[in-house]
């Protein structure tokens, strides 16, 4: 159904496209209202006590998958992108040395520059050595020239016995709620991460780029609080 109603959207926008060239005449989309089941709103699971962050977290370290996916999923928590974002993600996006990812927000279409904690320099500089030769990070496993399926960080979620309580999307909602809730950031710093929408008080989206130093700040020492969390310190 989700698909059905993404389909009938993509299908406006080719009919309104025509009829702004002269190709058409009218859009029919809409004389379909109501023919479509509604979407039912569907939550990504994810793990947000600490207690079972860390048992995540330790599950990864110790997952015996292909070192590629083992990688994104290391890295997933610690600057958690949409996972289209992650899978996506080109070496030439990525400065080890400024220990930056810049890259465009695909849900916003908007330039992120993504500041990188140590720890996620140290995975990236440590697979660059077997995947440096590749257009993407974290490329297939029959071709580097296609980027990771987006099945594999799900199926080895699945394989370490988290099926139904994690998805890789889950790593954002994580985030979002310890950081706010635990470690007290404010909403602005960490919205500003996720590449959502945010807007000040006139009404006008905030600049990809704003708060960087601040979300530095922030990705390290969440970076600082998972690696607490696994080592089994009281936060």
């Amino acid at each position: 159904m989700e698909t059905a109603h993404r389909v009938k959207a993509l299908c406006g926008q080719v009919f309104r496209y025509g009829i702004s060239t002269g190709r058409a005449e009218r859009d029919p989309t809409p004389d379909l209202r109501g023919a479509l089941r509604p979407n039912k709103t569907k939550h990504y699971a994810a793990i947000t006590e600490p207690e079972d962050v860390a048992e995540l977290l330790r599950a990864i370290d110790g997952y015996g998958g292909e070192p590629v996916t083992i990688a994104a999923l290391k890295l997933a928590p610690l600057v958690f992108t949409r996972p289209g974002e992650l899978r996506h993600a080109k070496w030439a996006d990525i400065d080890l040395e400024n220990a930056t990812w810049s890259f465009v927000a695909s849900k916003t279409d908007q330039p992120l520059i993504v500041p990188l904690p140590t720890q996620a320099v140290d995975i990236l500089r440590d697979l660059h050595g077997l995947t440096g030769r590749s257009e993407f990070v974290f490329p297939g496993a029959r071709s580097n020239k296609r980027p990771m399926s987006n099945v594999a960080m799900k199926a080895a979620l699945d394989r370490m016995g988290f099926k139904g309580q994690m998805t890789v999307h889950g790593f954002r909602a994580m985030a979002r709620t310890i950081l706010a809730e635990r470690l007290g950031y404010p909403e602005n710093y960490i919205e500003q991460q996720l590449a959502h929408t945010v807007r000040d008080p006139n009404g006008r989206a905030y600049n990809r780029t704003q708060y960087l130093e601040q979300r530095r700040e922030m990705l390290q020492s969440w970076a600082n609080y998972l690696d607490g969390l696994r080592q089994k310190i009281n936060y």
